[in-house]
């Protein structure tokens, strides 16, 4: 039942890409797929939930990074199934109402795909047993978000606050990957399992404020905790599906679920307390406050979370664990109403073409099922009896009474809390009383009127519960509230009573104080809307923001202008020189004799020589450099020495690599030079020379003095391990290839990968490109245009398939005989380009086509479904599998799987290699018109 996390999470994933695949076939099924997506994802939940419901704990764990202690890891218990249930389930309704809510002009694969991609990541982050990986979903959930903040692109706003979002989460997200570093290294282990349980220890540690405060910096900042709460109302500019989604059971009740999941780990000091409890007060007042003077329909429900996120985080920093109770109670009843009213909300704004309160009025008589629908769910924000948010409501006033006697503070505590409770009252008042009331609308842009019937099913069933809450808390809440609770404290919960009445107590005058205070502010609004107004252009926290983001990037700016001129043998330059200035500081510092112990190999002559020519070579590349044919040359002479030098240290895998890419890349730069002068102009002042000169020559001989110390040294080589382990782990002889393949399988993947995209990207970057080339030569005679000389072609022709059978050999030798797929892949890539160069594209290209993508694409699904095999059969992705069969004509024959991973990197090298090369190639197809003049070309 625990694998069933996992394939939860990844049914999400898997549906996001589906969905904007579905478009293709009509905007309806985005919708659709979307809404499978989440039915199949909450059936992968069922068996789970019964056996959480049944006192379970569900872990699951797969080896990710063993030697640094990390697993993929999901966790499920009551706390983690609270969650999971609120972004399924409202995930589902904004769905259907995004269904209805989107324009035609809307594309909605996109916005369903990123909703999709979003709930994946929230998944992940309340399920995930391991804190780095949570973190790995927490900063998704931040990129997510920013694609669905900034779904209507071409709006300045959405732009702007989608970019505010993920730089205050962002930064966020960077102080807890230090707090979450620190918490696994006191804790001494990264699993939930062990941190949940070493409460003791790691408040006892002396790093415990530290890396407290780095943990509540990422909470903070993700529920828009007092400072960082401007980037919320700033993120209004989404589409209101979207602020109904991140408002109620997602985005910034990412921060308050760390808080609680973290809460028997952390809580019960004093720092947690004044820290948590501290932020939690100042952002229920500022929200609150704040939330009663905006005008914006959707700005009075953002300032209203902020304020509903600070009184959950007051509750956590209370620290007794009622309070905790308290505050999974809030978030199930905050999450339900504040969904409800979002999307009435929307439904408003979609009819009447505006959200701004001071025009929309009266809208009672137009718009009488909606209106209805919003009030009770405004209601229930504002904290009236026989709503679920009067109940939670009621604790917190009763925990807030409680904290204030053991904190000491007397009638402090109770006094804000209750005044928050008024402004809640007032806010909740203005959206019914200015909407729904007040006169008749002001200058719509709509005749309003009702919306579609599917439209209004979700704000139904949200309201239908905020009433069954409220009136039934036993039968509806109470069970999931004890499992939840019970996850949060990892212990059996105090006893609660969500009764509707307790008698008359502290909690109730507070409550009835906030009523009755609440009504009278709205009923003097007037004067202090004007107050308002006055002071607002002085207290707006973007204001800061931006002005610290321009410093910032004026700061950048001024420092990039310092040391970056523009010019590249400048910067090179620079480098170099600090490069060596860092190796000479290090050596006068004292590191002991220059040459180690180690004994030296004797100097034969051909070694001599060959160095001699290596040396000689590279310094006639840089005196000739200008003469760009003769320079190409040159470095090709280089390279053979190089794999000669291989060849004397028994590398033949690394001397045939070596080779295959000088032969690649001699044929690249020659098309490449097609199109270029012959000489490079001389842009080098004689002073520029000697400075260059004596820098290469610092450098090089810092590189040389440090090469000769470590070479003279004696050193623990790793490649006995591989020597040892290559026949009875991977199978092969042939060790170099087995590490590709085998023990670094991963990393050869990632380089194939990397080969790929890079292929890609040079594709776009010469395709429909066309430059002329060259009518004469440096020296003014007329170009040849015997582009295909006829012996060329034929012998090209004939050498065709002899290259072939031998890049065919050199693959299948190669796990245990030196070869392998990189190199088979270079030779075949060279045979063919060979027949485009002697042959000419069209020739070629009726023989093979030009379009290689497919054969990049198919090798890295080979490479990938290869490793994938392994996971099936329980062993570490690209672990690789051989046996010995027996065939009646060859006799004894070695298989291995790692041969299909081999092909795969033979496919790609092929691919990627003749993707670049061809469209060079068709570049000098098009460009064989002579041209008039040679002053160009000189």
């Amino acid at each position: 039942m625990a694998d069933n996390l996992f394939t939860l999470i990844l049914t999400v994933f898997v549906g996001a890409g589906l969905a904007g695949w579905a478009s293709r076939f009509g905007r309806l099924h985005a919708a659709w797929v979307a809404g499978v997506t989440v039915l199949f994802a909450l059936g992968h939940l069922w068996r789970p939930m019964q056996a959480v419901f049944a006192g379970e704990t569900l872990v699951s764990r797969t080896a990710w990074i063993p030697t640094a202690g990390l697993d993929l890891g999901f966790r499920l218990d009551g706390l983690g199934l609270l969650f999971t249930l609120l972004i399924l389930g409202i995930g589902l309704l904004i769905v259907l109402y995004a269904r209805y809510y989107l324009s035609p002009r809307d594309c909605m694969g996109r916005f369903f795909s990123y909703l999709l991609l979003f709930m994946g990541a929230m998944l992940g982050i309340v399920l995930s047993e391991n804190i780095i990986q949570l973190l790995v979903f927490w900063e998704l959930t931040s990129l997510t978000s920013f694609l669905l903040i900034s779904y209507w692109q071409d709006r300045p706003e959405a732009r702007q606050g989608a970019r505010m979002a993920l730089a205050i989460t962002g930064a966020g997200g960077l102080a807890m990957l230090g707090g979450f570093i620190l918490l696994g290294q006191i804790a001494g282990s990264y699993e939930l399992s062990v941190i949940l349980d070493s409460g003791p220890e790691i408040r006892a540690h002396p790093l415990y404020v530290p890396m407290l405060v780095l943990v509540l910096l990422g909470a903070f900042t993700k529920s828009a905790q007092f400072p960082f709460h401007f980037w919320l109302p700033n993120a209004m500019a989404a589409p209101t599906p979207v602020s109904a989604y991140l408002h109620s059971a997602t985005m910034v009740k990412a921060g308050v679920f760390l808080l609680a999941r973290l809460f028997p780990a952390l809580s019960g000091t004093p720092e947690w307390a004044w820290l948590v409890g501290g932020a939690g007060l100042a952002t229920l007042l500022v929200g609150a406050v704040f939330a009663l003077f905006k005008h914006d329909l959707k700005g009075l429900l953002a300032y209203s979370t902020i304020s509903h996120l600070g009184l959950i985080t007051l509750l956590f920093g209370i620290g007794t664990p009622l309070a905790a109770v308290a505050g999974v109670f809030h978030i199930i009843n905050h999450a339900i109403f504040k969904a409800s009213l979002f999307m009435a909300a929307g439904i408003i704004d979609h009819e009447t073409g505006s959200r701004d309160m001071r025009r929309l009025n009266g809208l009672w008589k137009y718009m009488p099922h909606t209106a209805l629908l919003a009030m009770v769910a405004a209601a229930s924000m504002a904290g009236v009896p026989l709503l679920n948010g009067f109940l939670s409501k009621e604790m917190f006033f009763a925990e807030a009474v409680s904290a204030s006697t053991y904190l000491q503070l007397g009638w402090l505590l109770p006094a804000l809390v209750t005044l928050a409770g008024v402004f809640a009252v007032a806010y909740s008042f203005r959206f019914i009383h200015d909407v729904f009331f007040n006169g008749e609308p002001i200058d719509l842009p709509k005749m309003p009127h009702e919306p579609p019937r599917w439209m209004k099913v979700p704000v139904e069933m949200l309201v239908a519960l905020c009433l069954l809450v409220g009136i039934l808390p036993g039968l509806t809440v109470e069970p999931i509230l004890t499992l939840a609770a019970g996850g949060v404290l990892q212990t059996a919960p105090p006893h609660f009573d969500l009764a509707i009445w307790h008698g008359l107590s502290p909690a109730l005058l507070m409550s009835v104080v906030a009523l009755v205070g609440g009504g009278l502010v709205y009923a003097t609004r007037y004067p202090l809307f004007r107050l308002h107004d006055r002071c607002e252009p002085h207290c707006q926290a973007k204001s800061v923001f931006d002005a610290l983001m321009t410093g910032l990037f004026a700061a950048a700016t001024g420092l990039t202008r310092a040391l970056d001129s523009r010019s590249l043998p400048r910067m090179v330059a620079l480098f170099v020189a600090f490069a060596a200035l860092l190796g000479l500081t290090g050596w006068l510092g004292g590191g002991g004799p220059l040459t180690g112990s180690r004994a030296l190999l004797p100097i034969d002559g051909i070694s001599l020589l060959a160095a001699a020519g290596l040396v000689a070579a590279a310094l006639a590349t840089v005196i000739l450099h200008r003469q760009r044919l003769v320079a190409l040359v040159l470095i090709g002479a280089v390279g053979l020495v190089v794999s000669l030098i291989f060849i004397k240290f028994s590398g033949p895998d690394l001397a045939l690599t070596q080779l295959s890419v000088e032969v690649v890349t001699i044929v690249l730069l020659l098309l490449a030079l097609y199109f270029l002068p012959q000489e490079a102009p001389a842009d080098s002042s004689v002073p520029r020379r000697a400075r260059d000169g004596l820098l290469a020559v610092a450098a090089g001989t810092g590189t040389g003095l440090l090469a000769w110390a470590v070479l003279t040294r004696p050193l623990e080589s790793i490649s006995d391990y591989f020597l040892a382990n290559s026949v009875p782990g991977g199978g092969g002889h042939n060790v170099v290839n087995v590490i590709l393949v085998d023990f670094r399988g991963f990393d050869t993947l990632g380089e194939i990968t990397v080969l790929g995209i890079a292929a890609l990207g040079i594709y776009a970057m010469l395709e429909h490109l066309v430059l002329p080339g060259p009518a004469y030569d440096s020296r003014g005679r007329p170009w040849n245009w015997d582009m295909h000389p006829a012996v060329m072609a034929s012998l090209t022709r004939l050498l065709l398939p002899l290259a072939l059978l031998v890049s065919a050999f050199i693959f299948l030798r190669g796990h245990n005989l030196p070869g392998g797929g990189f190199i088979a892949g270079l030779i075949t890539a060279v045979a063919i380009i060979m027949q485009y160069l002697a042959n000419g594209v069209e020739w070629t290209q009726s023989r093979l086509p030009a379009n290689m993508h497919p054969l990049v694409g198919l090798g890295l699904l080979v490479a990938t479904a290869t490793g994938l095999v392994s996971l099936v059969y329980g062993y570490p992705f690209l672990t690789s599998a051989y046996s010995h069969v027996h065939w009646p004509v060859v006799g004894e024959f070695e298989i291995a799987s790692a041969i299909a991973f081999d092909l795969g990197v033979y496919m790609v090298v092929v691919g990627a290699t003749l993707l670049i090369l061809i469209h060079l190639g068709l570049m000098h197809s098009a460009s064989h018109t002579p041209r008039p003049t040679a002053g160009d070309y000189r």
